[in-house]
């Protein structure tokens, strides 16, 4: 879900990133985490070189030195946040789940981090169709992994599906939320799903 889990970078959630000093040689994918970490914190209309790059203490010709124009660094921000939103966390699950439920460590992950990056890219979408695709093949993505999940455990394909969708709204319903929980209602919220998920 992003959905999703262990040692996963922070920039999926808005947290702080570290930033290059300005003596260091910047890679295209300290762009990319300096793009996340400005979508989630000042939204997508921060994504312009001028003061990405005054952020990162250089000039727009480091930019320009990896994307070929804006729009070419946005296609590339969005891909990222597909790689850090869905596989390296799917990943991390995979990984983690040897001896555990593999469906409740997402759920506890997902449901235990602030998702500014998510809210970020969904408000990014609802103007920009680049944006919106990105989104729904996340969407795709997620709503995959889950359902396989559960079909794994040995719930019937149409149950399976149904129930994936049913998790899928209750994250996308957090992520978005202006209100939390206190902590432990949210922790009552993640443990009923979790029961819902060996049912």
């Amino acid at each position: 879900m992003g959905c999703i889990l262990a040692l996963v970078n922070t920039v999926v959630y808005g947290d702080d990133i570290a930033e290059p000093g300005m003596s260091d040689q910047l890679s295209e994918k300290d762009w990319l985490d300096q793009g996340l970490k400005t979508l989630a914190t000042r939204g997508f209309t921060a994504l312009k070189a001028e003061p990405l790059a005054k952020a990162m203490g250089v000039s727009r010709g480091s930019f320009y030195w990896h994307f070929a124009d804006i729009g070419a660094f946005h296609a590339a921000v969005l891909a990222r946040w597909h790689e850090v939103a869905a596989e390296q966390i799917i990943a991390n699950v995979e990984a983690a789940s040897k001896d555990d439920n593999p469906l409740a460590l997402l759920l506890r992950r997902v449901f235990g981090e602030r998702l500014m990056l998510e809210r970020a890219v969904r408000t990014w979408a609802s103007v920009d169709s680049a944006a919106r695709s990105a989104v729904q093949a996340i969407d795709r993505r997620r709503l995959s992994y889950v359902e396989g999940l559960l079909t794994q455990s040995g719930l019937s394909a149409e149950i399976a599906r149904a129930r994936a969708q049913i998790f899928y709204w209750a994250f996308l319903g957090f992520a978005l939320s202006d209100q939390s929980l206190p902590k432990a209602r949210q922790q009552a919220v993640v443990d009923e799903l979790v029961r819902m998920s060996a049912s």
